[in-house]
């Protein structure tokens, strides 16, 4: 699916959920405080650490195959071994939650693969459920 715009608050990219049911916007914010990829839906505003589509993209290069995205809101837990988990996980490079807000920083499965997709960093699947994604 592939997205317009060229990632900026003036031409924000219009993208789909992987699964195809949302449309959102989505931009680089490289001013604010720590630099963020900020995340329009509707009346919703989710913001993540802007270094996450390099790292994402790093991360699926070295994983060298599929990864299911696992999204899941804050509140819930996020399956091990997904996406989702990888975006919360200690382990990953900013050392918690890529997600900035409090009460939003789940979701990162759902609105961060497909700026990969749409930078030709990644292949994402468009199912209903249950979908994956892959560095290219």
């Amino acid at each position: 699916m592939a997205g317009s715009g060229d990632g900026t608050a003036e031409d924000p990219w219009v993208l789909q959920t992987p699964s195809g049911g949302s449309e959102y916007q989505l931009w680089r914010d490289p001013e604010a405080d720590p630099p963020a990829l900020v995340c329009q839906v509707g009346s919703t505003q989710l913001r993540y650490h802007l270094s996450a589509i390099e790292d994402l993209h790093a991360m699926l290069v070295a994983h060298g195959d599929w990864m299911l995205l696992g999204n899941a809101d804050e509140q819930k837990p996020a399956k091990d071994g997904t996406v989702e988990a990888w975006a919360r996980s200690e382990d990953n490079p900013v050392g918690g939650w890529y997600g900035l807000r409090k009460g939003y920083r789940g979701r990162f499965a759902n609105y961060v693969p497909p700026v990969l997709e749409h930078l030709g960093l990644a292949e994402v699947e468009h199912n209903a459920r249950n979908n994956r994604m892959r560095a290219v």
